[in-house]
């Protein structure tokens, strides 16, 4: 059975959160004298001179619309780096607890683990890039905290298997992370609406990939309440800036353009694939649900630096777990797909 209490650290129960001027009177003001701000603004933009909503509660809403959740299951992050490394701070005591992740898969679970002195397991994806339950349910034990799921997955670009997925939040009694970070771009159900069965999930989002806002930060998880209070309690007082708030939420009022960015985008990801899998050099070409194709090539270094004399930047997964000659490229504008098209030609 799933009981949060048993995961939390002893010293985040315990924990009284920091309680900005800002979170100690509810409503309007039109005179703010309690937060030792520079009351005569800044010479560039004196709209800026306050400090933020801690709680970004107009953001939240706009994105609770468009997603369908209430805004008490929603955490909003400086980057979804930000939501990863919180979980590590707030359930993973150091130096005792583990985690699991599912190589090849997005680094920064590792990167944040390291830092945070948790201890790594590893259930290397199967040779179709599909999780490997076997391998890990014999990993988890007493002390592990959270399985992080990448799904579409980084540098795969693969969706996992739904049944899968489900089999691992009904048996794992600590917290399932599923990074969905390039779900816009899959024809797979969103794990969003699943909220109120799992009290253990927590889907991560971003307005990075495709709402085309990378620059801003701002990287989104979806919890039950009493993962969101911990999320809460533990973040900086004002990690989300004014100016990333008030982008976000202009952007958030154009969902049909970002639509019609999706569908071109994939459009031409599959037009890539196309004349990917059509040249010499190219062994195979992944399926892919996200922005991005993972592409074996005859010899992924190679091939690499030839790119970098035509002064195209792709990235080379060949070190990483089953991506042995892989390079993973994004999809690009129709100019710069066909720049690439025209280098591999040359190859």
């Amino acid at each position: 059975m799933f009981n949060i209490e048993n995961l939390l650290r002893q010293n985040i129960k315990k924990l009284i959160p920091y309680s900005s001027a800002r979170d100690d009177f509810k409503g309007e003001a039109k005179v703010f004298l309690d937060a030792n701000e520079n009351s005569l603004g800044s010479p560039l933009m004196k709209w800026y001179n306050r400090y933020p909503d801690p709680h970004q509660w107009k953001l939240k809403e706009a994105i609770g619309k468009i997603k369908g959740v209430p805004v008490a299951n929603i955490f909003l992050g400086n980057g979804s780096d930000e939501c990863i490394d919180i979980l590590f701070r707030a359930f993973c005591e150091p130096g005792k607890d583990n985690v699991i992740i599912n190589p090849p898969t997005y680094g920064m679970y590792e990167v944040s683990a390291n830092i945070n002195d948790v201890e790594v397991r590893r259930a290397t994806l199967l040779d179709d890039f599909q999780l490997d339950l076997v391998h890990l349910e014999t990993l988890v034990d007493e002390h592990t905290k959270i399985i992080w799921i990448c799904s579409p997955n980084n540098p795969t670009a693969n969706s996992m298997n739904r049944e899968d997925v489900e089999t691992v939040l009904n048996n794992f009694n600590g917290l399932v992370v599923i990074d969905e970070a390039y779900i816009n771009f899959s024809r797979h159900r969103s794990f969003i609406q699943e909220l109120g069965e799992y009290p253990n999930l927590i889907v991560m989002q971003t307005l990075s990939k495709a709402w085309g806002l990378a620059g801003l930060r701002l990287g989104m998880s979806f919890a039950a309440e009493p993962i969101i209070d911990v999320y809460n309690k533990v973040k900086p007082p004002y990690n989300i800036g004014q100016a990333t708030q008030d982008l976000a939420l202009k952007a958030l009022e154009e969902v049909v353009q970002v639509n019609d960015m999706i569908r071109a985008l994939v459009m031409m990801r599959d037009e890539l694939k196309e004349s990917l899998s059509a040249l010499p050099v190219v062994k195979k070409v992944y399926p892919s649900d996200a922005n991005f194709l993972l592409v074996k090539v005859v010899d992924a270094k190679a091939v690499y630096d030839f790119l970098l004399e035509k002064e195209i930047v792709v990235r080379d997964r060949s070190r990483v777990e089953l991506c042995a000659d892989c390079l993973r490229i994004t999809v690009g504008t129709e100019k710069e797909n066909k720049e690439l098209i025209t280098a591999l030609e040359q190859f």
